[in-house]
């Protein structure tokens, strides 16, 4: 598994579109943070998976996975990255307004793709066949530079004034204002950073 990809904060597989946050919807479905979490973790399991990374916005356990009660951050998207039989795969979602319904719509979708070999219309392999992924060398590249960098502030600035350089190159970057969105996703994971330093 690739190096670059961490746990927190998000890393996103840059196959996958990001959904603008006014797009983003409430879930239509119910689930706290742990049983979205472990029910994710049992259906990798179930899959086979090995080297499983979990990444959001969410500070992680010692143990690498994110905790249970989190505040929830501003951008809940979830990215979830394995392996099976030396093949790395990554699954994406940000379409729901809270990182727990992200990480549900993550389990809900494997269960499907394994419903596909019970069937015996298919393999596991055939179904992830499109899943195929790691972060682009551009993300990795952001991964280097500092938070601070990225926001163009010190890092010792206040809270007020990283804020405020942060919402000036949302603007600038926002997709929905013809910005560009591995662009938006570097700001956001690095305002992520400087919120968890400042708390």
């Amino acid at each position: 598994m690739n190096k670059n990809i961490s746990a927190h904060p998000l890393t996103w597989a840059t196959i996958y579109p990001r959904t603008p946050e006014s797009k983003r919807e409430a879930a239509r479905f119910e689930v706290n943070f742990s049983t979205a979490r472990n029910e994710l973790l049992n259906e990798l399991r179930l899959l086979g998976a090995k080297n499983v990374v979990i990444s959001s916005n969410v500070p992680v356990r010692q143990d690498g996975l994110p905790y249970a009660r989190p505040k929830e951050p501003d951008d809940p998207g979830v990215a979830v990255y394995f392996s099976i039989k030396d093949k790395n795969y990554a699954l994406c979602c940000d379409r729901w307004l809270k990182v727990r319904h992200n990480l549900r719509a993550i389990g809900l979708h494997i269960a499907a793709m394994r419903g596909m070999e019970r069937w015996g219309v298919g393999s596991v392999e055939q179904a992830f066949m499109g899943y195929q992924a790691l972060p682009s060398s551009e993300v990795s590249k952001s991964a280097e530079q500092k938070w601070w960098e990225i926001l163009g502030v010190n890092c010792y600035d206040s809270i007020e004034t990283i804020k405020s350089a942060y919402r000036k190159l949302a603007r600038k970057y926002h997709p929905d204002n013809g910005g560009n969105e591995e662009k938006m996703a570097e700001l956001n994971r690095a305002y992520e950073q400087a919120k968890q330093l400042h708390a």
